[in-house]
């Protein structure tokens, strides 16, 4: 095959856009470039408070990689990816040009349906633990994209995380501007972008142990609180470096995609990366080299439904 065109354009976008991003921004757009399919970060729609060093807006990048190349694998002509391939252009994140032509893996088959069934899950799970066999799927899905992901087990570990996140939340809480940014972002009924009332979690109480963000003034339905015991996973690099990150992006989605094929919900805390006293402390508390770039809250929820998305049109660039 000699390049992709615009139908592919157009496949790996539609499964591009449905990554998650910090706040729903969706700071991405999709381009066909002799032959090749680039990912380029929309730097109009990176947060210019919450991320300053534009770590979400690789993150989210990455993730989208991960679907393109899944779109474009299930249709038969998987992709040979270059990562930040133009060192003048740093808003270029991933270069997918066509390999070899073959069938779709039983797991890109698996991984590319769930795209579309993939969200964010704000609500209390229930108490049911995550089997054994999952937990190695979601281990082996990091690996896969190199990177790393730390299952915390028992209650020292998820107290220990409980305090780092929610000093980080509070760090958070009491800055203004941040604040007035997640604002902007919250309660966006009918935009293609940010995130609804529906999509938030409910508003927190002293009891829980994970911090959850104020995109609602949901109040839980009595007798529904947060699980006593969440599954928390910690994802993340050996190095730090922008390429890291994109790729960080791409583990933290396979890795999404394979708790949505294996039935569990997911949702994502970055409070203690975005504090770097706190990410620092994350860091030192899992005693190991590397450096957190997420951390995943995974349980059984009931059904929930996706934020937003904008039309494919518009993610297009010329």
């Amino acid at each position: 095959m000699n390049g992709y065109d615009e139908s592919d354009l157009r496949r790996a976008a539609a499964a591009g856009i449905q990554a998650p991003s910090m706040h729903n921004t969706q700071p991405w757009v999709f381009r066909l470039r002799d032959g090749a399919i680039e990912v380029v970060a929309d730097p109009v729609r990176q947060l210019s408070v919450a991320d300053q060093s534009g770590w979400a807006l690789r993150l989210a990048c990455g993730a989208a990689t991960l679907n393109a190349r899944l779109a474009l694998a299930w249709a038969g002509t998987p992709a040979e990816v270059t990562l930040l391939p133009e060192p003048g252009d740093p808003d270029v994140m991933a270069r997918l040009r066509p390999g070899r032509h073959r069938p779709p893996t039983y797991p890109e088959r698996d991984l590319y349906a769930a795209i579309e069934r993939r969200h964010s899950n704000r609500d209390p799970f229930w108490p049911d633990p995550v089997p054994p066999d999952a937990r190695v799927r979601l281990i082996e899905a990091a690996r896969a994209e190199n990177a790393w992901l730390d299952l915390l087990v028992g209650m020292t570990a998820l107290t220990g995380f409980s305090e780092i996140a929610h000093s980080a939340d509070r760090v958070l809480r009491r800055n203004e501007r941040y604040q007035a940014e997640l604002i902007t972002w919250t309660d966006t009924e009918d935009a293609p972008d940010g995130v609804p009332a529906y999509a938030g979690a409910v508003v927190g109480e002293h009891q829980d142990l994970i911090p959850q963000r104020a995109f609602t003034d949901r109040r839980r339905a009595p007798g529904r609180d947060y699980e006593p015991e969440p599954l928390v996973g910690i994802l993340g690099t050996a190095g730090d470096r922008r390429l890291d990150q994109v790729q960080a992006g791409q583990a933290m989605q396979r890795v999404l995609l394979t708790v949505t094929d294996a039935g569990l919900a997911c949702s994502m805390i970055s409070q203690p990366i975005e504090v770097p006293a706190a990410r620092d402390q994350l860091r030192r508390s899992l005693g190991r080299t590397g450096f957190p770039q997420i951390a995943l809250r995974i349980g059984y929820g009931r059904p929930g439904q996706q934020a937003p998305r904008r039309p494919v049109e518009d993610v297009l660039a010329g």
